[in-house]
């Protein structure tokens, strides 16, 4: 399994003969609308890639992005599924053919060429925020989305959990690296990848106190 971080909290994995892309923010519409401007260059080859599968956890500006959304959801070479909670698919859904836009809220799993997608819950200031565990090749992934450190959440999860992806930024209903450290633990994770950082911040992912962490490379595969 190959997983690329392409800043904040998105990812692009690569299973079982699978593109899978979850939450591409690839643009500057935070700066645009917002004014707080992206600090790491936008790498355009990804717009070449036709994901199999694409994940929108929440309808935030850096995770359901309007500026790069459109340009995945407007392709027409072949259909993706779109698995994305209500808040996200109003608005993707409305991008039409040929894509499959599949309602993704927590309970809701979707199993595609062998690997399984698990909708599990987050707690986020869009109420419709989700997470995702992905099993394939005999491995459990947990991606967080945005959400703080909760109980209800943590009761949710599946056992056996191999590695989370985290946020550790702390603003924004966020939680920061100590409550991201306690929720790694908690959950039995193997490995703890922290996200959300160094694009609009300079934190220090150094400082993320969990002992098998992995620190990703913008841009640069790594494998899982």
């Amino acid at each position: 399994m190959k997983i690329t971080w392409i800043t904040q909290a998105g990812l692009l994995i690569e299973t079982n003969g699978l593109t899978i892309m979850i939450d591409p923010y690839l643009s500057d519409s935070v700066g645009r609308i917002e004014g707080k401007h992206r600090r790491v260059a936008v790498d355009e080859a990804l717009f070449d890639i036709c994901p199999d599968v694409m994940i929108f956890t929440h309808d935030h500006l850096d995770h359901y992005d309007p500026d790069t959304a459109p340009r995945f959801l407007t392709k027409k070479e072949k259909g993706m599924v779109v698995l994305s909670p209500h808040s996200c698919w109003m608005k993707a859904k409305a991008h039409g053919a040929p894509h499959n836009y599949v309602r993704f809220e927590p309970g809701v799993e979707w199993t595609e060429k062998g690997v399984r997608f698990i909708s599990v819950p987050a707690e986020h200031s869009d109420p419709c925020a989700i997470g995702v565990v992905i099993e394939a090749e005999g491995k459990r992934m947990y991606v967080t989305g945005d959400t703080l450190y909760s109980n209800p959440v943590i009761n949710t999860l599946p056992e056996n959990i191999d590695t989370v992806f985290l946020p550790v930024n702390g603003v924004g209903n966020n939680m920061n690296m100590q409550d991201a450290t306690r929720f790694a633990r908690e959950i039995g994770a193997k490995r703890a990848v922290p996200l959300h950082y160094g694009l609009f911040d300079d934190l220090n992912p150094a400082n993320f106190d969990f002992d098998n962490k992995v620190i990703l490379e913008s841009y640069k595969p790594a494998e899982f």
